[in-house]
Parts: C-alpha cells; sequence; structure tokens
C-alpha cells in the first residue's frame, strides 16, 4: 500500500500499539456439509480431499479488523467454529509495514500478532519449522506463520537473522513502491534488486527465510529470482497474461520461478483475477490451469490475499481507508472479493471447482498446500 496515504499499513497502529475441520453432516444423494449450519454440500470427494490435506493459504491475514479492541478480544464461538470449518491448515499472517520507523513497528507487529496467537490458542498455533504445520494438522488447529510484506525493518543484513529468531519467516522485499532493496510493483521505474538488496536476500538465503516478491516490480521480481540459489515464492499473485494488472506476473517470470523450484500462490482479489465481471471462482482456477501449463502442477498454490471472511465484510470506514490507500492503477470496482471464494468455505468451493476441471486429488492437494508444505520444508532452517 501506498505510505502517504492511510491503508491497511495505517490500520496495523491498532495491533502494533496494543485448522482442523469437523465431522462432515451427511445430507440427501450423497453430498455433505462442511459444517452444520452451512447451507452450501459438496460431493464426499471434495469433502475427502479437504479433509485429508494440509491446506495453506500463503498470504492469510488473521483479521482485517484492525481496531485495537477486535485484536485485544478472543475469538468469538461463531468466529471459532468458523476458522475450525474452514479445513485451512496454515495461514500466513502478513502485512506491509514500511518508512523510517519500520524496524519498530514490525517488533511491535510481532509482539501484538503473537499475543493475539496465544490469546486463541483453542484454535492458533505459532510456527516455528514445517513440522509445526503438521502438528497443526494432527491436532486440528490452525498454523500461523508470520511474515511481513516489505522488508523496510531490515536496517542492515545483520537484521534479518535477528528477526528470524523473533519469528519471521517469510518476507517480501517491496511493497508497491520503491524502497532500498529494490522496486515497487506500482512504480513508473523498476530499478531490479540494489546492492543493499542482494545482501538481504544472501542472508534470508543463510537462515532460511523465505524470499516473497508478490508485489515487487516486474524486474526486481526476476533479479530476484536470479540471486537467490534457492527457491523463493510469489505467495499471493496473479498471471500477467491473463489480466494485464501490474499486481500479476508476466509469463517470463513464472518460468523463471519454476525453473528454480519455487511456487506462486493465486489470489482471489477480483481486480487481480480479471478485468471485466462477470468474475467467478472460474477465474480464479484459469490463473491455476495457466500456472500449471507454463511450469507444472507442482509450483502453484494458493495465496487469497484476504482473511476468512474477505474484504467486502469490513467495516466501512475502514473498507474505504483501504481502497483510498492504493494508486489509481489498482483499478478498484465496487467489490474486491469473488463470492464462492470468500468466507470459511472457500477452499471447499475451489475444490469442486478443481474436481470440475479433471483434477486429480493428489494434484488438488498439491495446489491446497502440499506445494507450500514442501517449499517451506526445504527452506525454513
Amino acid at each position: 500500500m501506498n505510505r502517504s496515504k492511510l491503508s491497511r499499513r495505517a490500520l496495523l497502529g491498532g495491533v502494533v500499539a496494543a485448522s482442523g475441520a469437523i465431522a462432515f453432516p451427511m445430507v440427501n444423494a450423497g453430498m455433505y456439509r462442511a459444517h452444520a449450519a452451512s447451507p452450501k454440500r459438496y460431493s464426499k470427494r471434495v469433502m475427502d480431499v479437504v479433509e485429508s490435506s494440509i491446506v495453506i493459504d500463503m498470504l492469510a491475514p488473521l483479521s482485517l479488523d484492525l481496531r485495537p479492541e477486535t485484536i485485544a478480544n478472543e475469538l468469538s464461538e461463531q468466529q471459532i467454529a468458523d476458522f475450525r470449518a474452514s479445513g485451512i491448515t496454515g495461514f500466513h499472517n502478513s502485512f506491509g509495514i514500511g518508512g523510517p520507523d519500520a524496524y519498530a513497528q514490525v517488533l511491535k507487529y510481532l509482539a501484538g500478532w503473537s499475543a493475539y496467537v496465544g490469546h486463541n490458542d483453542r484454535v492458533f498455533t505459532l510456527v516455528n519449522d514445517a513440522g509445526d504445520i503438521d502438528r497443526a494438522k494432527r491436532e486440528r488447529k490452525a498454523a500461523v506463520i508470520m511474515g511481513l510484506q516489505d522488508s523496510d525493518h531490515f536496517r542492515s543484513a545483520k537484521d534479518v537473522a535477528v528477526f528470524y529468531q523473533l519469528g519471521q519467516r517469510c518476507s517480501q522485499l517491496t511493497y508497491n513502491n520503491q524502497n532500498r532493496i529494490g522496486s515497487g510493483c506500482t512504480d513508473r521505474v523498476d530499478g531490479g534488486v540494489s546492492d543493499f538488496g542482494v545482501e538481504i536476500v544472501q542472508a534470508m538465503n543463510a537462515v532460511g527465510m523465505l524470499v516473497d516478491t508478490s508485489h515487487c516490480g516486474d524486474r526486481t521480481t526476476l533479479d530476484a529470482i536470479e540471486l537467490s540459489p534457492v527457491p523463493i515464492a510469489i505467495t499471493h499473485s496473479n498471471c500477467r497474461a491473463l489480466n494485464n494488472h501490474p499486481r500479476t506476473k508476466t509469463d517470463e517470470a513464472i518460468k523463471a520461478l519454476g525453473a528454480k523450484g519455487g511456487v506462486m500462490g493465486i489470489t482471489g482479489v477480483r481486480n487481480f483475477v480479471s478485468a471485466a465481471e462477470p468474475t467467478t471462482i472460474a477465474n480464479v482456477a484459469d490463473h491455476i490451469d495457466h500456472v500449471v501449463k507454463l511450469i507444472g502442477i507442482d509450483h502453484v498454490g494458493i495465496g487469497t490475499d484476504a482473511d476468512l471472511y474477505g474484504y467486502d465484510k469490513m467495516a466501512p470506514d475502514q473498507y474505504k481507508m483501504l481502497k483510498a490507500g492504493y494508486k489509481g492503477s489498482y483499478s478498484f470496482r465496487d467489490k474486491i472479493d469473488i463470492e464462492a471464494f470468500s468466507g470459511p468455505l472457500k477452499m471447499y468451493n475451489l475444490a469442486e471447482e478443481l474436481v470440475r476441471r479433471g483434477y486429480a486429488d493428489a494434484d488438488i492437494a498439491k495446489v491446497l498446500g502440499g506445494n507450500f508444505r514442501r517449499l517451506l520444508g526445504t527452506t525454513w532452517k
């Protein structure tokens, strides 16, 4: 987000100042509900593939409601039921924090969200290594991966190890705008990764922190992939070939990512997915198909870029501020979310769409989280 305007980044002040599945109730015709109150019914095959998979949303803030009073409170019983019914095993809790006070703000951010997870330990568990994701699956909890969508808080390469020790497991090199590391996707000119950025990438490789280039400019994205001897991630983006938007990635970048063994997560943000209406979950699956066609089934995953409920459920004042925090090139429409790919049952709906398209169960499991689980397991130290 644009640092100069009030946005989700500014709303973080509320934080820094301060999953398993359930039994499936069967209904008629061999269809099932993910939970008893759900109006949507799914085939046993869809239910089984979500229940058996490690499902990882590689960009999933635990809450987009960042008012201090909300973050300070424990989850309601309804929220607990929604997290448990979602089928999502891992949430990458990540926001963008940049600017001259980023170091101090990120320290508060990590402390604040760690406390939030601790206060809600009936549902959440913090991730230290990839084995914690597997443990969360067994214990029917949601594993929380702590990340940042900007790397402005790294004052020097030495800070990377410090923040890894504090729990940060993923760092996006730049947000939408230029920083000392490289260029953002909405910058007019992309100069690529800087000399300082080279040091940061090397330091991240050394400690095992995952490099993310989701909001980076095209040149910066390619530079990061080339500079890192280990696979990196595009945790939440879409394909430029299907939608010419600054937050999407070129085929060149996607192929380079796959050649290095990286994984790309597909978002459900309406304006990133398609420039035209209607925009549906079928359009989301089109992006998955495109990545599979370019680099294979082992290199695509999901990074919804939303919390469990989506942007369109935000409080009106926060929703208005969020939209105002971006440049016009973001091209927001009335709605940000895609209906069937928003809400607690979004992963079931996606699995249903992939079944409809003929994906095998093992391949659906890779998309839902298996590919990111493999990448995290080989990256983190």
